[in-house]
């Protein structure tokens, strides 16, 4: 007999109807049924009674998260709060017995407050889904697979276009070209931060600005980031055996193997529906749950694609300077855009 593990949602503003949409993690939990949501937290009074209103009065709705840990003592904490409350808040659900999480992004507004929340993932082997979502597309993961059997040769570089900032989505940019790369560990960054002087005082690009930078990976791989070219994610793999060409954030790719043959096109599944990817991480979560095993997007991927963007904003101070990886200064704090539960 299958366990039905109980989901506790810390932040449910964008989980107040039943239409499967990004961020609506409530739609994936109920569209599992080995999970049930048992319990909600949010600090809005309003956001809470819709919540119910659209899920039912049975789920108990809280203002207050310790409490609802204490008196749920759920299975699993769906974490959709703002990222300033993340460290805190997971380090909590873990201390309380929580046995899985599902982060949605950014993680944390600082590197030292995302050491803490993976830390204590780590030591007592919690698994984490990092909801940077395009990890379980069937479209990244077969272009992953073809990158992994050989499909351009050795890599070498990566071009990647489009970053729009370089914390809030910036984090799902990192992630594919790390994913793309065979999930190589990072060296160093190096890399400039957009100038937004000219920006009004309440622009959220003052917020959360785009820039470029260059990460060096393990091997001698280089990934290079430019907010131009594509308001989607887009990339151009390099190597020794050829070029991969990959537009309309995944959906469509062309490899060139020869500079005297026009490039071939690649059959690249499609993912399906509204929120293709929701059901996928749920399922994912609760697979690494029940094996304490890990997720697709666990602590150490979670770790890497959070880490690039605070270090293009501490090489943007030191000039471009290369910053080795781990960086040494844990304490930048970038808040990023407001996001509920302030």
């Amino acid at each position: 007999m299958s366990q039905t593990w109980r989901v506790a949602i810390a932040g449910c503003h964008r989980m107040l109807d039943r239409k499967p949409a990004n961020h609506n993690f409530a739609t994936a939990f109920d569209a599992v049924p080995d999970t049930e949501i048992v319990a909600v937290f949010d600090l809005g009074a309003d956001t809470r009674q819709a919540f119910t209103d659209c899920w039912g009065d049975h789920v108990p709705a809280y203002d207050h998260f310790e409490n609802m840990l204490q008196q749920q003592q759920p299975d699993i904490l769906c974490v959709a709060t703002s990222q300033k409350m993340h460290a805190d808040q997971i380090q909590q659900a873990v201390a309380a017995g929580v046995r899985g999480i599902l982060s949605d992004k950014p993680l944390a507004t600082s590197l030292s407050e995302a050491d803490r929340l993976l830390d204590a993932c780590r030591t007592a082997s919690v698994p984490l889904a990092f909801g940077l979502d395009r990890r379980w597309l069937v479209s990244y993961r077969r272009l992953a697979e073809l990158l992994r059997d050989g499909t351009v040769g050795q890599l070498q570089s990566m071009i990647i276009y489009g970053i729009p900032n370089l914390i809030n989505h910036g984090c799902h940019w990192y992630d594919v070209a790390l994913h793309l790369s065979g999930d190589l560990e990072p060296q160093w960054v190096s890399g400039f931060v957009e100038d937004t002087s000219a920006e009004p005082p309440d622009s959220r690009r003052r917020l959360d600005p785009t820039g470029r930078c260059i990460v060096c990976l393990q091997g001698g791989v280089h990934l290079y980031f430019t907010p131009g070219g594509s308001q989607r994610p887009a990339f151009d793999v390099i190597g020794d055996q050829g070029r991969l060409t990959i537009m309309d954030d995944g959906l469509h790719a062309w490899r060139w193997q020869d500079a005297s043959a026009p490039p071939q096109p690649l059959a690249i599944p499609h993912p399906e529906g509204d929120f293709p990817s929701g059901t996928a991480i749920v399922r994912d979560l609760v697979d690494a749950v029940a094996s304490r095993g890990k997720t697709a997007c666990d602590v150490e991927e979670a770790r890497r694609a959070t880490e690039i963007g605070f270090a293009v904003h501490l090489s943007h101070a030191r000039q471009g300077a290369r910053i080795d990886l781990p960086a040494a200064d844990r304490e930048l704090r970038i808040p990023s855009f407001p996001w509920g539960n302030e």
